[in-house]
């Protein structure tokens, strides 16, 4: 089988670094194995199926990979989990050898993008900040992630860039209010509506209620707030762009 090509030398960016890695070595045999077999399978004497796919037509496969993999860690299986463990790599080595062969990147480079990641991301732990408790963490976490993405095309201008667009309705929710409340930590404009039910058990009948109501009307739930999470988002956004500092 044809190999991967080896991943280049390189040099350690701090001295926290170079004591917490040992010089890059050979790959784990399991590794190595996967991703010759994959490259085997979008070989020309490969599978059928694996050559016909390319980057958009497996994005739904790592949605469900995911939703698997939830389903086993919920039930406790140990066996399961395994399986859709390596279900779920799999889809990152198959994105890696598409991008490998359009000369993109490969597994090396994702996998060394994250090591620095997390290095970087956790100066606490591989350098010399001190932090008090979990939120100093993530206080941190999103002060290097705002100072990586400063400049590029990544650059985060809003409170509410970085939701992804695909998440589930009521996930999208979620974090479309977590993130104004952060902004608006007073509370406006972010507001509950009045008389909805107190209790967890009482909410969760609520929404299920609502969800049967809009299937008896033959609509949606998750279109329906889909549709209010894009307006809420554009009059939040406009908000914001408001209240923002002038530029000196």
């Amino acid at each position: 089988m044809k190999k991967a090509p080896a991943a280049p030398a390189r040099r350690s960016r701090s001295r926290s670094r170079s004591r917490s890695r040992s010089a890059a070595g050979p790959r784990p045999p399991a590794i190595q194995d996967l991703l010759e077999v994959m490259a085997r399978l979008r070989s020309p004497t490969g599978c059928p199926w694996d050559r016909e796919q390319d980057h958009l037509s497996l994005r739904r496969h790592a949605i469900e990979e995911v939703y698997e993999l939830i389903d086993a860690i919920e039930a406790g299986d140990d066996h399961e989990m395994v399986e859709e463990l390596g279900d779920l790599l799999l889809q990152v080595v198959f994105h890696c050898q598409l991008a490998r062969e359009r000369g993109a990147f490969d597994f090396d480079q994702v996998g060394r993008t994250l090591v620095d990641k997390l290095i970087r991301r956790h100066p606490h732990v591989f350098g010399d900040t001190k932090v008090r408790d979990v939120d100093e963490v993530w206080a941190n976490w999103e002060k290097i992630k705002r100072a990586e993405k400063a400049g590029t095309h990544l650059e985060r201008k809003s409170a509410f860039d970085g939701i992804p667009r695909h998440l589930p309705a009521l996930l999208r929710a979620e974090k479309l209010v977590k993130k104004a409340r952060k902004l608006w930590p007073k509370g406006e404009p972010v507001t509950a509506a009045a008389g909805l039910p107190a209790s967890r058990s009482q909410l969760g009948q609520h929404l299920f209620a609502l969800a049967a109501h809009a299937h008896a009307r033959g609509w949606s739930a998750e279109e329906l707030l889909t549709a209010e999470i894009k307006k809420r988002e554009r009059e939040w956004r406009r908000t914001e762009a408001k209240s923002a500092p002038s530029p000196a």
